[in-house]
């Protein structure tokens, strides 16, 4: 339901929608049973957690610079998105969110009580405005729920950005002061350093895009904004005891993170926890192994490529890296590569025997198929049946966050590396430049990525950050905080391909995968066979050979991305502008 008109509906006996409380009849409905007992502000509270589509997160990255897909994205393709298209401006959350708070007052229930669950509220608040926000830039603040009468309300333009994000943070900063559940117990529910984790990502987001984004005139305000990321993230890195996960070794403890069916307690802060008892599951291996369910997300080469070497040398320092070969350029990288990735021996149960599981392209169109959420048992490839919990905020972002939030402040120390990038690649396995400050720029992740960035600090962290929160909800949002829409351009490269005709064997267990073709060759027995012509039945074949005959796999180069500026924020909605003319839309659309 939309804002300009959501509120001229007066919810006198069903002031709870979409919650937990269904079940009182709404002609009986009051506030009595709910606020004047803890068990019924649990009850109330727990009906905000949905705001969160947690168990879709494992998607998230579906529009990212990152991954090619079966369709380009309507966002960034001309003529395919508009105003009369865009989505995304509901409100029935916050109406939720404020009648509690404002009705959260019973005296039976102690103050400190009350205010613990005030604090969830306003947590829930923040995460509801940060994400309208990004999405749409200045929006109107309502901290009220509001009836017919308020006309004023029901009618009212957009507040200014830095209002409604100095609201969140006000809401944060309560959150955090008053949230008295520290990290014991579940995590699916927020805690006090949950919300401190994720003051540090919205300070963070805001701070950077105000530093980056120079046409707000905002830049001002960005050191303060960093500063509160990097303070709330050193509250959880000082005080909540979590530690990233290494029980499994540097080659699994990463990926553990992502398909254990318990959120791993060590590191995950918040989660969405599956439960098969109460088929409550997730589509995590039929979105990334099903040649037709999802979006056929797999990774680009030019991504893959910022992979680190095993001691922490740049894999493009290399000069033969163009032309390595796909069971090669996986050896003696970064282990998180093996872990994101089908690479190397990677296998998978069917039927309960082990079988060797290269990348598939019935599936991958660059050979880069990610793993990262998927259970290694075919089983779950079918439907939605994975029970694999998936992480809302974990442990490791608080440490990117902290890092970042430093080195855009010109303050990060050796020590502060070594406490934050130097941790999660030691857990990935790499050997080189954990303990102090990199000083030599990457030429390769600053001309293909940051050409503007000359620290060298700046770029790592955020190599560090693409790599570690991979396929994780974040790029998107990272592309845009750091003005670099244009990356969404990026040509869908894949793997090198020496010559046609020539099959090739991409786990080196003895059999051969692949092949590529433009006149249909005398086929092998289980060697998939992929046309790179430039026509196919006379149209254009979107799967080519960058040499024509040989290179790097491309997708889609024929079919335009268009990044513009107006990009970097949503449409709203053309019907809500109709009904409410003081919203105004955004520019360029």
């Amino acid at each position: 339901m939309k804002l300009n008109y959501i509120f001229c509906l007066l919810f006198t006996s069903s002031l709870f929608f979409g919650c937990s409380l269904e079940e009182i009849p709404e002609a009986t409905t009051t506030k009595g049973p709910i606020f004047s007992s803890e068990s019924g502000l649990i009850l109330y509270t727990n009906s905000f957690y949905n705001m969160m589509n947690g168990k879709n997160l494992h998607r998230a990255d579906a529009m990212s610079d990152y991954l090619a897909r079966k369709d380009t994205p309507p966002f960034i393709t001309p003529g395919n998105f508009s105003a009369e298209v865009s989505s995304g401006w509901t409100w029935s959350d916050l109406r939720n969110i404020n009648y509690f708070i404002k009705n959260c007052n019973d005296p039976k229930v102690p103050l400190a009580v009350r205010n613990n669950y005030i604090g969830i509220a306003r947590f829930f608040r923040a995460w509801f405005y940060y994400e309208k926000v990004k999405r749409f830039g200045d929006v109107p603040w309502i901290n009220k729920p509001l009836d017919v009468s308020d006309t004023e309300l029901l009618t009212k333009g957009r507040d200014s950005r830095v209002m409604v994000m100095d609201s969140v943070i006000a809401d944060l900063n309560f959150a955090c002061a008053n949230i008295t559940a520290k990290t014991e117990g579940s995590r699916s529910l927020v805690t006090k350093y949950a919300a401190f984790a994720y003051k540090s990502r919205v300070c963070l987001y805001e701070g950077t895009l105000r530093k980056y984004h120079t046409n707000l005139n905002l830049a001002s305000s960005s050191a303060n904004l960093l500063t509160q990321a990097a303070a709330a993230a050193k509250v959880v890195m000082d005080e909540a005891g979590y530690k990233l996960y290494d029980g499994a070794g540097v080659d699994k403890s990463y990926r553990q993170v992502f398909i254990n069916p318990a959120p791993v307690a060590t590191e995950v802060v918040l989660s969405a926890v599956c439960d098969l008892a109460l088929n409550n599951l997730n589509d995590g291996n039929w979105y990334w192994t099903s040649g037709t369910y999802g979006d056929k997300a797999n990774f680009i080469r030019s991504f893959i490529n910022t992979y680190l070497n095993i001691d922490g040398t740049p894999y493009t320092n290399n000069p033969a890296y163009k032309t390595m070969l796909f069971k090669d350029e996986v050896k003696g990288r970064d282990k998180r590569l093996q872990q994101t990735i089908r690479s190397g021996d990677y296998k998978r149960l069917n039927n309960g025997a082990l079988e060797a599981a290269p990348p598939l392209f019935s599936y991958t169109f660059t050979g880069y198929q990610p793993i990262k959420w998927a259970l290694d048992d075919m089983y779950y490839d079918t439907r939605d049946l994975n029970i694999n919990s998936v992480s809302i905020i974990r442990y490791a972002e608080v440490l990117l966050n902290y890092a970042e939030a430093k080195a855009e402040l010109g303050s990060l120390t050796d020590a502060d590396w070594a406490a934050s990038i130097g941790l999660l690649r030691k857990r990935a396995g790499i050997t080189g430049g954990t303990n102090a400050l990199p000083k030599v720029i990457d030429t390769y992740l600053q001309s293909t990525y940051f050409p503007a960035i000359t620290d060298p600090i700046i770029l790592e962290v955020r190599r560090e950050r693409g790599i570690e929160l991979c396929l994780e909800g974040f790029r998107f949002d990272d592309i845009v905080r750091w003005r670099r829409g244009e990356l969404m351009q990026m040509e869908w490269n894949g793997m090198y391909v020496p010559s046609l005709d020539t099959p090739l064997d991409l786990n080196e267990d003895g059999k051969l995968d692949v092949a590529f073709y433009q006149k249909l060759p005398t086929k092998v027995s289980g060697v998939t066979y992929v046309e790179v012509s430039p026509l196919i039945s006379g149209k254009a074949n979107p799967q080519l050979l960058s040499n024509g005959t040989s290179g790097e796999l491309t997708w889609f180069n024929n079919i335009p991305r268009k990044w513009e500026n107006k990009h970097y924020l949503y449409p709203i909605p053309a019907g809500d502008i109709i009904t409410n003319p003081k919203l105004a839309q955004n520019p360029g659309w």
